[in-house]
């Protein structure tokens, strides 16, 4: 009997050590599909303040119903935030604003399809309208 004991001890620490796997691999997709859901809100919160300096008039250092301030730099990215780069990834201006469109992007700190690339997504922002692609998982 006691051989069949210890046999029922191994296989039970066998199923928990594979219920343990699949619950970290479950865990990481989901911090993964998470910080890439941030990653589009925050780029979704400077595609409206993208928009707004589209609206604003240029002697309020606005846009004057353009985009063409928003340069694919450091400097251009500061008219809309001063945080580049928080906790969920970095964000910055992909192409540059012309008279009736700007580009951003936002590059996620979780690799969650596993290929070597953390998220990313981009925003293409119109003076009434935003389009959201996701690049990368």
């Amino acid at each position: 009997m006691g051989s069949m004991q210890l046999l029922l001890i191994v296989l039970g620490a066998i199923i928990i050590g594979i219920a343990v796997l699949v619950a970290l691999g479950a865990f990481s997709h989901s911090v993964a599909e998470n910080n890439l859901d941030r990653v589009t809100e925050y780029l979704m919160e400077l595609g409206v303040r993208a928009q707004k300096y589209y609206q604003m008039p240029a002697w309020l250092s606005g846009g004057g119903h353009s985009f063409i301030g928003l340069t694919a730099d450091p400097a251009g990215i500061e008219k809309l935030t001063n945080i580049s780069a928080n906790g969920y990834g970095t964000f910055s201006i992909l192409v540059a604003g012309n008279t009736t469109e700007v580009t951003l992007q936002g590059v996620g700190t979780e690799d969650g399809d596993r290929d070597g690339t953390n998220c990313t997504a981009t925003l293409r922002v119109l003076s009434n309208n935003m389009i959201m692609t996701i690049v990368n998982r």
